[in-house]
């Protein structure tokens, strides 16, 4: 699930992950457009403003106290490259991208077109994924949890004082299933508890401004090991809105 209209899932009580299918989602996937358009569930004209807000966001992290490198990264479920593209490959000496549908990994070949920054093109769901050890500086996963399960939340794969930065819808207050393409949209205390009990450590959030209304909120959340920022001094959370420019 990309951008959704809150109000069209269906609300439930309780977290249901475990009735996601996977082969469901991907039998929805093979259906839609590899276009941007398609990757933002008919919502393309938001790519800008959603990559200003995510560049200044990544830049934010690469200004704070021990911040992560800037050689590799990695962007999950990239769909046609679009955050690899406008994104990443401008912060990062080179960028994999995994994706579980291979008609967008061939679209992102044409895409992205000839860079020499662009390293590996996995064709794995990141249910199945297994990256190297200690390879990924930052690791980018942006409107893709939601076709995850819990025990499947995020991987890690990050050197010494790397970052995973998840970029998610959130709803309101309960889980929400879509059974159209068999995703949920978690709310914030949820995603939060999720992050903990991966072992990590939400060490900075933003909301993402200069959205459409009517579509769910979307926060961007820098997260660590929490072995990592244990010690006295490292940084605590910090919650902003990040407001697009032009």
């Amino acid at each position: 699930m990309v951008m959704e209209v809150e109000g069209n899932n269906t609300t439930i009580s309780k977290d249901h992950t475990d009735d996601i299918s996977y082969d469901l989602a991907a039998k929805y996937w093979s259906g839609i457009p590899a276009t941007v358009d398609g990757m933002l569930g008919g919502f393309g004209f938001i790519s800008h403003t959603d990559i200003q807000g995510s560049l200044k966001f990544l830049r934010q992290l690469f200004k704070m106290r021990g911040p992560p490198g800037r050689r590799q990264a990695l962007d999950c479920g990239a769909g046609i490259g679009r955050v690899s593209k406008n994104l990443l490959i401008q912060n990062f000496e080179k960028v994999d991208l995994v994706e579980q549908n291979p008609i967008f990994l061939e679209h992102a070949k044409n895409y992205i077109g000839p860079c020499d920054k662009v390293g590996e093109f996995y064709n794995f769901g990141l249910q199945d994924f297994i990256p190297e050890t200690a390879k990924y500086d930052v690791i980018w996963s942006q409107w893709v949890l939601g076709h995850l399960t819990d025990e499947h939340f995020i991987q890690n794969s990050l050197k010494p004082s790397g970052v995973i930065v998840v970029k998610e819808n959130l709803s309101s207050e309960d889980v929400e299933i879509d059974p159209v393409d068999s995703s949920v949209t978690r709310p914030h205390a949820l995603l939060r508890h999720l992050f903990q009990q991966a072992g990590l450590n939400c060490f900075k959030e933003a909301k993402q401004s200069s959205l459409p209304s009517g579509l769910y909120e979307v926060r961007m959340f820098a997260l660590r090991p929490s072995r990592w920022t244990s010690s006295p001094g490292e940084p605590r959370l910090i919650d902003e809105t990040i407001t697009s420019t032009s």
